[in-house]
């Protein structure tokens, strides 16, 4: 248990990272409902909606993909030396030794 406290996990994702993802995602529904009304003025309305749901269906697990990969990929374990390991522990002491707020009448 004590080989545990030795390291600290930490994400280093920012919302520049899953931007360029979302974009190209709008991109690609745009595209999709820019087919359905181009399908629709043909008189194809069954082929209009199954081209958007189509591509909604294909689409969203490649999302799901790329946000997961790219969250796992931004996560670290870093190794904590003895000296920061006793300054967290002693912020952590202090912590649980404060007494919580209480209302007075």
């Amino acid at each position: 248990m004590d080989k545990i406290s030795r390291y600290r996990v930490a994400c280093t994702l920012t919302f520049g990272d899953i931007y360029p993802q979302v974009i190209i995602w709008l991109i690609t529904i745009f595209i999709s409902l820019a087919v359905a009304m181009a399908m629709l003025g043909v008189s194809r309305p069954v082929y209009a909606l199954a081209t958007v749901g189509l591509i909604l269906v294909l689409s969203l697990p490649f999302l799901l993909f790329a946000f997961v990969t790219t969250l796992l990929n931004h996560i670290e374990l870093r190794s904590v030396d003895s000296s920061e390991a006793v300054q967290a522990q002693a912020s952590e002491a202090l912590a649980t030794d404060q007494q919580p707020a209480q209302a007075t009448s």
